[in-house]
C-alpha cells in the first residue's frame, strides 16, 4: 500500500479531483448542526481524496439563511463579541437582533468557528462559501446539487 498525497492543481476545475456544487435549505435546521456539516463538506473531509493542507472541499451555497433555528434559550442568551479597536470597545450583539438584522453573518460566523484557525480557514470562508437569506441565488450556471444533509447531524 502507497499513501498518495494530491497536488494543488488536481484540484482545479480541469483536474482529476474538481469541487461540486452543493445547494443546502437551511430552513427549518438548527443552526449548529447544520454548520457543523457545512463546514465539514467546506474541508473536504467527507471526500476519499481529502487532503489536510489543502482545500479539497466542495462550493457550498447556503439558501434560506434567515429561517435557522436556535435551540433553548439561545436567542435571547447568546451573545456574539466584537471588538471596535478603541479601549472599552467591546460591543456585543445577542443572536435574536444578529439573525434579524444579518442572518448570513450569524451562519458564517457558526461555520467559521467550526472550520481551522488558518490560511485555509479564510480561503474557505471567502471562496467555497455563499450563504443568501432567501432562496434566490446567483449560482443557477454551476448547477448546485442538493446536499444531502440528516437532521441529527451525520452525512
Amino acid at each position: 500500500m502507497k499513501t498518495v498525497s494530491i497536488r494543488k492543481e488536481e484540484l482545479l476545475p480541469g483536474g482529476k479531483y474538481p469541487p461540486q456544487w452543493l445547494l443546502v435549505d437551511a430552513e427549518g435546521q438548527t443552526l449548529g448542526r447544520l454548520a457543523s456539516q457545512v463546514a465539514t463538506l467546506l474541508r473536504g473531509k467527507h471526500k476519499p481524496h481529502f487532503t489536510p493542507h489543502l482545500s479539497t472541499g466542495d462550493f457550498v451555497v447556503v439558501v434560506n439563511a434567515a429561517k435557522v433555528k436556535l435551540t433553548g434559550n439561545k436567542l435571547k442568551d447568546k451573545f456574539y463579541y466584537r471588538h471596535t479597536g478603541f479601549p472599552g470597545g467591546v460591543k456585543a450583539t445577542n443572536a435574536e437582533k444578529l439573525l434579524q438584522d444579518k442572518p448570513t453573518e450569524l451562519f458564517r460566523q457558526a461555520v467559521k468557528r467550526m472550520l481551522p484557525k488558518n490560511i485555509l480557514n479564510r480561503e474557505i470562508l471567502h471562496t467555497k462559501l455563499k450563504i443568501y437569506e432567501g432562496m434566490d441565488h446567483p449560482h443557477q450556471a454551476q448547477q448546485p446539487q442538493a446536499a444531502h444533509l440528516s437532521k441529527n447531524g451525520s452525512r
